[in-house]
């Protein structure tokens, strides 16, 4: 955005909202001061820089809330590393290029991500299901864990590859079972569709306790899949990690902008563990038969999960 974009912005939320255009629109100009730093300085390990045969991505996940339940789950410690990126579409254009393109060709890659349609090219790896396409929970305006699971043990079990990539949406919010951002319906005076829980962090409007507690049971709630997977494929070494972390008031900034080189923002959990196929689960379905009961299109569905 340039800046006569911005002071155009800024006018139009101030004609809609008033005072809290003012306030929105000084801080995405404070953000773009961040982003401009990330344009000159990066830093981070590229996931095939790492040594997996499995590797399990969890969306906007930090290390420290990882470590806070690293007592409750066998296969999590508080071990950490730096993410090449601040947010999923970065990490997606830094991790797959070029120049690991024999690894990817390597990968069965499955993914809830919905910017797989355009950043990942299904040509590019061994296998490539990007679960968003076929499910959705309307509900909870998310990607359900379970559909990942089953879509990436078939994978394990089915396809011809050397190496296997899940790539699941929690902690990302919205939080499952413990939702703090119904939001606000769209209507003549704003042009925010909805508040997620991570704006109204930012403007008070939630308590720091009620939001990092909700965050941390949408990291157990996938954990929960993440270890029915871990015994349902076979895999020698299994790496956890995220694409990124999660801001929550560092630096007065919030959720995951991208290209931002925070390291609160890019240091994320590295946890090394196995897995074995001992058969407990069986998938409810194939990809061609798993479907949502409403059609959500993936401009929706990026929108339900705050990047748009």
């Amino acid at each position: 955005m340039t800046f006569t974009d911005w002071v155009e912005e800024t006018r139009r939320q101030i004609r809609q909202d008033g005072w809290q255009g003012v306030q929105d629109s000084a801080y995405k100009f404070y953000v773009g001061t961040f982003r401009r730093l990330g344009g000159v300085w990066n830093f981070g390990t590229p996931i095939y820089e790492e040594d997996w045969d499995m590797l399990v991505v969890l969306d906007a996940c930090r290390w420290d809330l990882m470590a806070e339940v690293a007592e409750e789950y066998d296969f999590v410690d508080d071990e950490w590393t730096y993410s090449v990126a601040s947010s999923s579409a970065e990490w997606m254009e830094k991790n797959f290029r070029q120049t690991y393109a024999t690894e990817m060709a390597r990968t069965a890659h499955v993914t809830s991500n919905p910017y797989s349609e355009q950043k990942l090219d299904p040509q590019t790896f061994a296998y490539l299901e990007e679960v968003w396409k076929h499910t959705f929970d309307r509900d909870v305006r998310t990607i359900p864990a379970r559909a990942v699971t089953d879509a990436a043990i078939r994978a394990g079990r089915e396809q011809d590859h050397e190496r296997l990539l899940v790539h699941y949406m929690q902690p990302h919010h919205p939080f499952v079972r413990k939702p703090l951002d119904k939001g606000i319906p769209r209507d003549e005076f704003s042009s925010t569709p909805w508040d997620n829980v991570w704006h109204k962090l930012r403007r008070g409007q939630l308590e720091y306790e009620e939001v990092w507690d909700g965050y941390l049971d949408n990291l157990r709630y996938v954990l929960d899949d993440v270890a029915l997977l871990l015994e349902n494929v076979d895999a020698e070494r299994v790496l956890i990690t995220a694409d990124h972390g999660n801001l929550l008031g560092e630096y007065g900034l919030y959720a995951h902008p991208d290209y931002v080189p925070l390291k609160p923002l890019k240091r994320v959990p590295k946890c090394v563990t196995s897995a074995t196929d001992e058969e407990t689960h069986t998938p409810d379905t194939d990809a061609e038969t798993a479907t949502d009961t409403d059609e959500v299109s993936r401009e929706e569905q990026l929108e339900h999960l705050g990047y748009k």
